[in-house]
């Protein structure tokens, strides 16, 4: 039944989806009638470390888009692939973005480290908005300044936002989340009058706590990558630990470039707001004295070497129950309201150029910034261009199509 209404759900129009997005999951999964065991061993575990929130904070909608992406229709794509050596951040965005500067390359200029304050827009001559103007503040240099002739900006922003001023835009990416579009929505009153906007900004975020601990010693697991589940000093929270010695094994890098020790264990809460307020000592005890120990005894002989501890509060995409018609179209206020601004993530609705990458999930968000670029340059290119080929997931397996 569950495989059935998955199938109704994602092949139906966005009438058909906002109906399913107004349910919960628990209201789904009583529907169906799934066993309580099913639904509590298996279904919320899953869920919260998933979309980081139990079956009934959450939206019909996106519980079954992640069912399909991850189990229903590739059954075997449940896994975890990790990097092989050093981080996401440094191993590839880094060289990326040392690649697109060069001149051969597009000599794109990244302003790290800088916190959005204001789109500025103005009618012009097709009568349509555009953006033209663009504020922010470098904490680096501390300095306002004025950058022209710009031919696209893509804001990638987080918790802060990004002053400075930025004017003659051609367009604008907003590859922001929901504390980003909050803040540049509330300081940009220009934005603030399209209901699109406003809504997303409206949108509350989910907390996450990240540690990372360093043992004397390693420890063996069945598995590198582990789910905590029912246990009460989770409160309420979802829970994974991942063994990145076992990952990345013997890599000095894991221990700052010094000889390895033991075992390197990153420990994530999702749905944590109950455990936000807790010190960080205190986090790292319930890790060590209580979760880690209960899932594999053998971390009950190691000694902690070292710790670190990160608190992220509203800044994981939070799918809510009747949610969906406030999240950002890739188009944002459409080509013919305000056709040089448009938005990419992993909470976009993409409309006709939706993908199978599903849910909270870094291809979405990487398939979006594709398609938003696309969509950018038809919106405000005068010359024919090239439109990057977006690739699709691989073809569903013989059950979902059965169904």
């Amino acid at each position: 039944g569950l495989l059935l209404a998955t199938i109704d759900c994602l092949a139906g129009d966005e009438t058909v989806q906002a109906s399913y997005d107004r349910m919960t999951a628990h209201e789904l999964f009583l529907k169906f009638r799934l066993s309580e065991r099913l639904v509590e061993d298996f279904l919320k575990p899953t869920l919260l470390v998933g979309l980081f929130k139990p079956p009934e904070e959450l939206s019909a909608l996106v519980v079954m888009e992640l069912l399909y992406y991850y189990a229903l229709a590739h059954q075997d794509s449940f896994d975890v692939r990790w990097i092989k050596k050093g981080t996401v951040s440094d191993s590839l965005i880094q060289p990326l973005a040392e690649r697109l500067v060069k001149e051969e390359y597009g000599q794109l200029n990244v302003l790290g480290g800088c916190r959005v304050k204001e789109v500025s827009l103005e009618k012009k001559e097709d009568g349509k908005m555009h953006a033209s103007k663009l504020t922010y503040f470098d904490t680096k240099s501390k300095q306002m300044e004025t950058i022209e002739d710009i031919d696209g900006i893509i804001m990638a922003v987080g918790n802060q936002g990004m002053n400075s001023d930025i004017e003659d835009i051609d367009g604008i990416i907003m590859a922001v989340g929901n504390q980003g579009m909050n803040s540049i929505v509330t300081s940009s009153p220009d934005l603030a009058k399209f209901p699109v906007f406003s809504k997303a900004a409206s949108l509350k975020g989910i907390d996450v706590i990240s540690c990372r601990l360093w043992f004397d010693r390693k420890v063996s697991t069945r598995s590198p990558a582990n789910v905590f589940s029912r246990f009460d000093s989770l409160r309420g929270a979802g829970g994974t630990f991942f063994m990145l010695d076992q990952f990345q094994e013997d890599d000095p890098a894991l221990w700052g470039d010094d000889e390895p020790q033991g075992s390197v264990v990153a420990c994530d809460f999702y749905n944590a707001g109950g455990l936000m307020s807790l010190s960080d000592e205190d986090l790292v005890k319930i890790l060590t004295d209580e979760l880690l120990p209960s899932a594999v005894t053998k971390f009950a002989d190691a000694k902690l070497v070292d710790s670190w501890v990160g608190k992220y509060p509203g800044v994981v995409s939070w799918f809510s129950p009747g949610s969906f018609d406030k999240r950002p179209p890739l188009e944002g206020a459409g080509k013919d309201a305000l056709p040089n601004i448009k938005c990419a993530g992993d909470w976009v609705r993409m409309g006709e150029r939706e993908h199978g990458a599903k849910g909270l999930c870094q291809e979405r968000a990487y398939v979006s910034g594709f398609e938003a670029a696309n969509s950018l340059m038809k919106s405000t290119c005068e010359e024919k261009f090239e439109a990057h080929e977006v690739l699709p997931v691989r073809e569903d397996e013989a059950q979902f199509k059965m169904g």
